[in-house]
């Protein structure tokens, strides 16, 4: 079955809610306007019930159907956006100077948006519906902030579904799989400790500079001779800061830099091994070294029982031709995962045709798959509380 007929004619109307926000974009938890914009929305179309004010700033619509039944799924979007300037030249680009959309929330709030219309109208469903938006989802743990203010247990959810397109995906396809499908994201902070000096006479001096180049080599150990070659894991040292000037060796050098992982276990292997390696190094050149590692959110798993729901969903909607159901885990991270540690649920990704990468300037959500991503939630929630 193609797309449902009311999210095809719900297109256009979804197309002015998602480039209507994509030029008004919002950071974290400051997403006041955007939550405004989804209340009244919600209002409009005749929710049972909106709380605001969920973990901050979010946004929980409670839409019931005709039928009896207390079972009651979540289906959740982010509203947050992304600190860079926008590059793509729309007539649509952000108005507001060093902030754009460039991850497509504006698309994952709009999708949710046109569902919620729809169940409203047709409550074609036994049960409840709680369509949930979400601040912070880039780096402020906003998912966590929700579920710590009473999301699951305030609404009752038992079930929890997030969606989030995927560029070179083609529009019209979905992919998920069980299991882990994206990372672990932490990233840590390295600050050497030297004795500066003249570079004329290193003798004298203890090199942070030095000792910084050979923990970077080192910390690629842990990929490549630590971790179980089936396991994976991503070291990467982004970030190498040191001195002023060609004639001097500095007192201190500092380098940053993200774990990926997919296990649990490697996150701790990988931690912990970043821990000897640079107190080993350092040592080994009477020195020492402080290191700051901060953990973000634990790896996004999908529960088998659900992922089976959102693939019976998606090809519904898309035809089991346009499903992809063992997509390679993705090594990005995602704080949907604290919803799915909290609940049973599954992730999945939607096309977003050849559009530029994530987190890129030139990047664009395509609005012909908002249509898509619709018929995908209402079918979700229609199967899920059908019976």
């Amino acid at each position: 079955m193609p797309i449902i007929n009311r999210a095809a004619e719900l297109q256009t109307e979804a197309t002015e809610w998602r480039r209507h926000l994509h030029q008004n974009p919002e950071l974290l938890y400051d997403v006041h306007d955007t939550a405004a914009f989804v209340e009244a929305r919600l209002k409009e179309f005749g929710a049972d019930e909106i709380a605001t004010g969920i973990g901050g700033t979010g946004v929980v619509g409670i839409i019931r159907g005709r039928g009896p039944g207390g079972r009651v799924i979540g289906l959740r979007a982010d509203m947050d956006a992304l600190p860079l300037e926008e590059m793509t030249g729309r007539a649509w680009s952000s108005r507001v100077a060093g902030r754009m959309h460039a991850c497509g929330h504006d698309g994952h709030t709009a999708m949710l948006l046109g569902a919620a219309k729809h169940l409203a109208e047709t409550r074609n469903f036994n049960g409840t519906v709680a369509v949930v938006f979400q601040p912070a989802e880039e780096g402020g743990a906003g998912a966590l902030a929700m579920i710590q203010d009473g999301l699951m247990e305030r609404f009752g959810i038992e079930e929890v579904y997030g969606m989030h397109n995927m560029p070179g995906i083609p529009i019209g396809r979905f992919a998920i799989r069980p299991g882990a499908i994206m990372a672990a994201p932490d990233k840590f902070t390295i600050t050497v400790r030297g004795r500066g000096g003249h570079a004329a006479q290193p003798h004298r001096t203890i090199d942070p500079i030095l000792i910084g180049s050979q923990i970077v080599g080192a910390l690629q150990t842990i990929a490549a001779r630590n971790a179980d070659p089936l396991a994976s894991v991503v070291v990467s040292v982004t970030r190498f800061e040191a001195g002023t000037t060609h004639n001097i060796i500095p007192d201190a050098a500092e380098l940053g830099g993200t774990v990926r992982s997919l296990d649990e276990v490697v996150r701790d292997l990988a931690e912990q091994r970043i821990r000897q390696i640079v107190n080993g190094i350092a040592l080994a050149h009477d020195t020492t070294a402080e290191i700051a590692y901060e953990r973000s959110c634990p790896v996004t798993v999908n529960h088998d029982r659900e992922t089976g729901h959102a693939v019976a969903a998606a090809a519904e909607v898309a035809g089991p031709g346009n499903l992809m159901t063992d997509v390679e885990p993705s090594m990005a991270g995602e704080d949907f995962a604290y919803m799915l540690k909290s609940r049973p649920g599954a992730f999945i990704f939607i096309g977003n045709g050849d559009s530029a990468p994530l987190h890129n300037p030139a990047y664009d959500f395509s609005d012909e798959a908002l249509a898509y991503g619709i018929s995908y939630w209402v079918r979700l929630a229609e199967q899920r509380l059908g019976d």
